[in-house]
């Protein structure tokens, strides 16, 4: 009697775990379903096209196999491509490092313990809740984007355009143009600069959390100062959320709605040109991975980890 009702508890246990798993691939077949329908064909089909011609018929697309002629185009005969391309890497190139550098800084500042701490990171995270293109290009000035010419007073608070009278002003004659258009690129692009770091910041905010209060005790006790702590504690810390904020904000940068690159793909895109619009997205996508590889292998030559 004994021996069968162990075996009928062993055959419900079984079963409420083979239960436990079907529910575990549930879960998995319908985010599998979804990456298949809605990412792996479209990304199949957008390959397709790079390499064809596409003719648009009343309720059907025709494809001609053309080869690498649609990349040819994009590259040689396009007027606005490669220049938007360049646009986009050099701001980015010059961006980035601005954004880890803000984000890092602000990060240490709401590490502290003061009045309004968490006012404070609401208002530095706001951004990323409400970070849609239309309310950006709104606040940045872009208003007749957005089918709001008329509401010009209200970017007017967001302006940065003064920098270049007020450098005047203060009789700064001596720079060269292009040391000028530096200053003036990133005085005005302090607004997007601040409203693209707020993920960063929070990455920035639990590595600092994680450093145990025995470190400070330690260097207290040491006498080390406050910027020895952090290039000595601080630093290697948070050297590991570097390279995670530094890949996020080159993607977030290829990826900006005001992307000149992305906009031009669509415009193609709206004008039928199934094939040479994949063809420069494909592109897109090939710089984009190749500038992210490149960052990690370097970045990563200089980050500390903690079992090294």
């Amino acid at each position: 009697m004994s021996v069968k009702t162990g075996a009928s508890e062993k055959k419900r246990k079984m079963s409420y775990e083979r239960r436990k798993s079907l529910y575990g691939y549930g879960f998995i077949g319908l985010w599998l379903v979804g990456t298949v329908l809605f990412f792996l064909i479209p990304l199949g089909k957008s390959l397709w096209y790079s390499f064809s011609e596409v003719s648009v018929d009343p309720g059907a697309l025709h494809t001609k196999f053309t080869g690498a002629d649609n990349y040819l185009n994009a590259i040689t005969e396009d007027p606005y491509y490669l220049e938007y391309l360049g646009d986009v890497l050099l701001e980015t190139l010059w961006k980035t490092p601005l954004i880890i550098i803000f984000s890092l800084f602000i990060a240490v500042i709401l590490n502290q313990k003061f009045r309004g701490r968490t006012m404070a990171r609401a208002v530095f995270f706001l951004p990323v809740i409400i970070a849609t293109g239309p309310v950006f290009r709104i606040i940045s000035g872009d208003m007749d984007s957005t089918g709001n010419s008329g509401a010009e007073q209200f970017s007017t608070m967001f302006s940065t355009d003064l920098v270049g009278e007020l450098m005047q002003f203060l009789g700064i004659y001596g720079l060269s143009d292009r040391m000028s258009n530096i200053i003036t690129a990133v005085a005005d692009n302090i607004f997007g600069i601040v409203w693209s770091s707020g993920i960063q910041i929070l990455l920035f905010l639990a590595a600092l959390q994680n450093i145990p209060s025995s470190a400070r005790e330690a260097a207290q006790m040491e006498g080390a100062t406050a910027w020895e702590y952090f290039w000595k504690i601080t630093f290697p810390y948070v050297s590991p959320f570097i390279l995670a904020n530094l890949i996020f904000t080159v993607i977030d940068s290829f990826t900006n709605p005001m992307n000149m690159v992305m906009n031009r793909i669509v415009d193609m895109k709206n004008q039928w040109e199934f094939g040479s619009a994949s063809a420069m997205a494909w592109i897109y996508f090939a710089v984009v991975l190749a500038a992210v590889g490149l960052i990690t292998f370097i970045v990563n030559k200089f980050i500390y980890y903690e079992n090294d």
